[in-house]
């Protein structure tokens, strides 16, 4: 599965549209094109007769069959700086699966008779902006017009799953290492969530593993979670407080006491533009059924009723109630800092005004201080370092299409070249100008 566990995951995960892929339903179509032209040439026997070659002069081109010969491909990015590479396993499903030769309606597996190298899931590459010293993360040896179809495909994978993870990666660092529920997958067609899911969980255990944190994946789809084992998690919409007309605490009271406990309680306390009036709502209305059974020793139904956190998602179109104007109208809009401070504070001392026997007081406060604040909505590395930077109190960050950015810094554009010919069973570099064979110590030997 990854550098974590030593393991590889399978086609029994990803479950690949085998046929279409050897047919090449996924590939540019000159990769397809360019198949067709090798494949013919293999049959017909044809050999290179041109003489504009860039061999070196000590081996004669004679006697080489451009179909069927045998190339070095390496595979690798060029985002800047530093990159969490996810997607190998994919890929080298689909080279383990779709690699061979048509003859007709029958396909003949060769990948066997190909040799591969690849890093794992986790690993992390570098680049410097040179294309001549770039760090592959596969590297492919066998006859091209096999695997020329996987190119697309391949890339694909490797492109959207690292862009995901070292996007999740960066959020994480931005947060100084408080968690980070993944919230994107409204922002693209499902079927990539799998994959992206996949590749938030890979950032959150390299995270873990780089900065010894105990970080752990929280994602909104059981989509998200299929090829880790996870499951998806939430609270309640917006949606859900419009069915209870606008009450958030009616609305929160009703999911505690249908759903399980395994789920936090998390408030969405924004609907109506007031996080603390219905935060301070929300808790009051919790904590008496808590207490209430608490009382009557219900212990364990108390716990239904036990609030988890609140959640901050104003538009960054509104200024929330609880912000009065104050200098730049512009940052007073959405969630800003000086809201979830003034959210905190209000949270903290809500015990305060509540008639309360003496004995319930200590776990009044301690009940009200432990509610978590979550805020979402437009947050990025960017956002989220501002907000650490002035050390507002949020203890979770929900962020979504951010995590999908794919400009400047972020485009994690994967790319593959060819680099070696075989010729007369030698190797001979063969990359196109600008371009070199490159090693990178973690490439192991798959097959």
């Amino acid at each position: 599965m990854s550098i974590f566990d030593g393991k590889r995951l399978t086609n029994s995960t990803f479950k690949l549209d085998i046929e279409r892929m050897r047919r090449g339903w996924y590939t540019d179509k000159y990769f397809t094109n360019i198949a067709a032209m090798l494949t013919t040439l293999a049959e017909r026997g044809e050999m290179y007769t041109g003489t504009g070659h860039r061999l070196p002069p000590e081996i004669s081109p004679d006697g080489i069959c451009s179909g069927d010969l045998e190339v070095e491909m390496q595979w690798f990015t060029r985002r800047p700086g530093k990159t969490l590479v996810v997607g190998v396993d994919k890929a080298l499903a689909m080279l383990r699966h779709c690699t061979g030769a048509w003859q007709g309606d029958t396909f003949t597996d060769t990948s066997d008779q190909m040799q591969v190298w690849a890093v794992q899931d986790g690993d992390t590459v570098t680049y410097d902006g040179d294309p001549r010293s770039i760090q592959p993360v596969l590297r492919v040896r066998g006859r091209y017009r096999d695997f020329a179809m996987l190119e697309t495909p391949t890339l694909g994978i490797l492109t959207r799953a690292s862009r995901v993870a070292t996007n999740v990666y960066e959020a994480l660092q931005a947060s100084r290492g408080k968690p980070m529920l993944f919230f994107p997958a409204r922002f693209d067609l499902h079927e990539v969530q799998a994959a992206d899911g996949y590749a938030y969980n890979i950032a959150v255990q390299r995270f873990n593993m780089d900065f010894a944190g105990v970080l752990g994946p929280f994602v909104s789809t059981d989509a998200q979670g299929d090829w880790w084992g996870g499951a998806g998690g939430g609270t309640v919409a917006h949606a859900a407080i419009a069915c209870y007309l606008g009450d958030t605490c009616e609305a929160m009271l009703a999911f505690s006491r249908v759903l399980p406990t395994s789920i936090p309680r998390i408030a969405l306390v924004d609907f109506n533009n007031d996080c603390v009036a219905d935060s301070l709502t929300v808790c009051r209305g919790m904590f008496d059924r808590f207490r209430a059974l608490m009382d009557s020793g219900q212990t364990e139904e108390a716990e239904r009723y036990r609030l988890y956190g609140v959640r901050l998602d104003t538009s960054g179109t509104l200024r929330d109630r609880s912000v009065t104007p104050l200098g730049d109208p512009a940052l007073d809009l959405g969630v800003n800092p000086r809201l979830v401070f003034v959210v905190r504070q209000a949270l903290d001392t809500a015990w305060e005004s509540w008639d309360l026997p003496l004995h319930w007081q200590e776990r009044a406060r301690k009940y009200c201080q432990a509610v978590k604040i979550v805020v979402s909505g437009g947050f990025n590395p960017e956002k989220i370092r501002r907000f650490e930077k002035l050390n507002v109190p949020v203890d979770i960050y929900a962020v979504g299409s951010s995590l999908f950015d794919n400009h400047g810094p972020t485009v994690t554009d994967f790319t593959a070249d060819v680099v070696r010919v075989k010729v007369h069973g030698e190797w001979v570099d063969m990359a196109k100008v600008g371009r070199q064979p490159c090693d990178n110590p973690h490439l192991v030997r798959v097959w």
